[in-house]
């Protein structure tokens, strides 16, 4: 199993930067993609960013210019760098990891970004 723990969400400014951090646990050498995902009450959880282990990444169009998704060559812990926050990032994030040792997609329990003036 792979255990995830996320954190540096908060209130942040329109315009401000935040980094959010996922530190990784358990069968690590099990994992071959990452990610980055948000939800909001009432809709459906949605993709942000995803690195794979060859470090190819991938973008929603919604946040390509402004959030940089990046993690450590062992996987132990995954970043979102994210910049010029708007109102409609304001989501509970959530940091996701695939397993090739049983093709599962583990979650973490979120962290709370709120854009606001």
């Amino acid at each position: 199993q792979v255990q995830l723990v996320e954190s540096g969400g908060g209130l942040v400014q329109p315009g401000g930067s935040l980094r959010l951090s996922c530190v990784v646990s358990g069968s690590v050498f099990s994992v071959y993609k990452m990610g980055w995902y948000r939800q909001t009450p009432g809709k459906q959880r949605e993709m942000v960013a995803t690195i794979t282990s060859g470090g190819d990444t991938n973008y929603a169009d919604s946040v390509k210019g402004r959030f940089t998704i990046s993690r450590d060559t062992a996987w132990r812990s995954m970043f979102l760098h994210i910049n010029t926050l708007k109102p409609d990032d304001t989501a509970v994030y959530y940091c996701s990891a695939n397993s090739a040792l049983d093709s599962r997609q583990y979650w973490g329990q979120g962290t709370q970004v709120t854009v606001s003036s």
